[in-house]
């Protein structure tokens, strides 16, 4: 007798399971979760009114195509309810960075912003680039689009008011002035060449720049200029000239300066085929300071009014937004938005969408520069997209690949030792996606490049298996590019087979003949070698790729040579942060010399207590 294996049951979608939801449902704010048969979520939303919200997906008519496909798919739902609305919308923002979901809007570059730090810790204040937590004690001016536009206007702002830019162990240490005073750079505060009192005008004049009161900077350094040399004093003329030619230079190199908006950004939108820029100018003191465009997944088909708002509050989920935020399209839900925004600023927030004016010009050239970087962005797409192609059809993998892994190491004879990917797909290199391993077993001392891909890709892959065992997500790729040769590739199967993961194809990409670039051999398990013509475009394409995890690779190595070049014996001692570092650093000269002294003379300097003096005396009394 043939026994007959039960039918699955059917899971229900659509809006009859919705339409269940409604009888426990009630009339306050919160948010929902709408997910499929297998439990991914496919979108969350929020609701003023979560039993009015859900009862419009209840309707069986009246959608879009984007809703009408995630009601049939919908299987399950998931509330949480809040005490209001603007709670409800910063939940939902959390939520859909966290989860993702398919038809949601998702702003993927979530970078934050360099800004310029004066610092106010020191008597003679440093002026620096600053990115992340605003917990240094000092003057942020900020945000810059890019770590470039920040660097430009540091340059210029140290020829303008000859602020230093030395660390405070740097400053310390000084004798005589550093090439920066020599190049009028600087006022070499560190050698005594100016007063405490002139340097706190200089400090004080460039914070005015940076405020948008460049006029009145200028006006006044002209008067000084003109009794300079009434009194004779053409030296000190002549130094003023040059730095009011410089700030001259500086207004000029300035690009949009608005006139009639001291502070705002600016948000334009541009869509087509289903895809998305948003590029933002951000306008401070009058100047603008840059530009970023950014390309979130845009939810299987959203409107731009949603995409907007979904980009507002992803966006400045860690950002102090500004007064004024210019847009291009209003958002659906404006009150609220501007709502939350305030919120989180401890202050109003305006969204407005100009119709004439300079603050129109100004979304206008924002939806332009929009509009022209997604055209540039679909082109380099489908030249990607060809090249996934070809790369497919050259290697006989079963597709092009969506993610590509590439690995390679670095070290100097087993010091610092550190593993690098890389990774690229459809849409280009994945930055956010790039990922540095720290070698911790022998095989980095021993030079052993086999073992240290042994772990690099062991600890990739264990934590692939921990996080998504069912891969479904797109966080597994689709093909592993090794930098070696056979070798490497032996050594790559054989972890691979005791991780039990064998549908992952990889392929080594080493330089061959005469270690030629152009010359490059591929080794793949049980497969001769074999190159590809030296003019073929998917030759070039694994070379960036390859040059790419090399550049990563090696600079996450410098980096970790650098940190271990300027540690000291102090890093060790516990309660020893950075800032009582530099203290005793500056205050004894070198963590030898903090090694040797005393309790008493511990406490003399500032910020150390007697329980810290103590603690400091005993660990280097302790290591003898």
């Amino acid at each position: 007798m043939t026994e007959i294996e039960p039918e699955t049951p059917k899971v229900q979608t659509g809006h009859a399971v919705i339409q269940d939801y409604l009888k426990s449902l009630d009339g306050s704010p919160g948010v929902y979760r709408m997910l499929n048969g297998v439990g991914e979520v496919l979108y969350v939303g929020k609701a003023r009114n979560l039993r009015n919200r859900v009862s419009n997906y209840a309707r069986p008519s009246g959608h879009s195509g984007r809703i009408a496909r995630m009601i049939s798919e919908t299987s399950s739902m998931m509330f949480l309810s809040t005490r209001t609305e603007v709670e409800a919308l910063l939940l939902e923002q959390n939520l859909i960075k966290q989860l993702k979901p398919r038809y949601n809007v998702l702003m993927r570059d979530d970078k934050s912003f360099p800004n310029i730090l004066i610092s106010k810790d020191h008597p003679f204040p440093q002026i620096k680039k600053h990115r992340g937590r605003k917990s240094e004690k000092g003057s942020y001016f900020g945000p810059f689009a890019s770590a470039g536009a920040v660097n430009r206007t540091l340059n210029q702002l140290q020829r303008v008011f000859l602020l230093r830019n030395c660390s405070d162990a740097m400053f310390q240490s000084r004798t005589r002035p550093c090439l920066q005073y020599q190049i009028k750079r600087c006022a070499a505060p560190c050698v005594g060449k100016i007063s405490g009192e002139g340097y706190g005008a200089l400090v004080a004049d460039a914070e005015r720049f940076l405020q948008g009161k460049s006029t009145n900077v200028q006006a006044d350094l002209a008067v000084e200029m003109a009794k300079a040399s009434e009194e004779m004093e053409f030296e000190r003329a002549a130094a003023l000239r040059d730095r009011i030619r410089a700030l001259t230079n500086v207004q000029q190199a300035q690009g949009i300066n608005p006139a009639g908006v001291p502070e705002a950004d600016v948000i334009a939108l541009h869509l087509e085929g289903g895809q998305a820029c948003v590029q933002v100018f951000f306008i401070r003191a009058n100047q603008s300071w840059g530009n970023r465009d950014f390309y979130p997944r845009t939810g299987s088909g959203a409107e731009a009014p949603e995409i907007l708002e979904a980009f507002l509050t992803q966006f400045y989920d860690d950002k102090e937004p500004p007064r004024l935020i210019l847009l291009s399209h209003m958002v659906d839900n404006e009150d609220l938005v501007a709502l939350a925004l305030a919120e989180r600023a401890g202050r109003k927030v305006e969204l407005a969408v100009p119709q004439r004016g300079e603050k129109a010009e100004l979304v206008e050239n924002a939806v332009r520069n929009a509009r022209e970087s997604l055209a540039r962005k679909m082109a380099e797409s489908s030249t990607q997209n060809k090249l996934l192609a070809g790369l497919a059809e050259a290697f006989d993998l079963e597709a092009p690949p969506s993610r590509i892994e590439v690995y390679d190491n670095s070290h100097i004879q087993g010091t610092n030792a550190v593993g690098g990917m890389i990774v690229a797909g459809p849409e280009g290199f994945l930055k956010s996606q790039y990922r540095k391993f720290n070698i911790k077993t022998a095989a980095g001392a021993n030079s052993d490049d086999f073992g240290m891909m042994k772990e690099v890709l062991t600890r990739r892959f264990e934590r692939l298996l921990k996080e998504d065992p069912e891969r479904k997500t797109d966080i597994w790729p689709d093909l592993l590019l090794i930098d070696g040769g056979a070798g490497q590739v032996s050594a790559v199967a054989e972890i691979m087979a005791e991780l039990g993961v064998d549908d992952v194809p990889f392929i080594g990409v080493a330089k061959g003949i005469d270690r030629d670039q152009g010359k490059e051999e591929f080794y793949r398990v049980g497969e001769p070698v074999f190159a590809l013509q030296r003019n073929d475009p998917v030759l070039y394409f694994v070379q960036r790729l390859r040059d790419e995890a090399h550049r990563w690779a090696i600079g996450a190595h410098r980096a970790k040579r650098a940190k271990a070049v300027g540690a000291t014996p102090l890093d060790d001692v516990p309660g020893v942060g950075a800032g009582r570092k530099r203290a005793l650093l500056a205050h004894f000269g070198s963590a030898k010399a903090v090694s040797r002294a005393g309790v008493e003379d511990l406490k003399a300097v500032d910020g150390i207590s007697e329980a810290m003096a103590q603690t400091i005396h005993d660990f280097f009394h302790a290591k003898g």
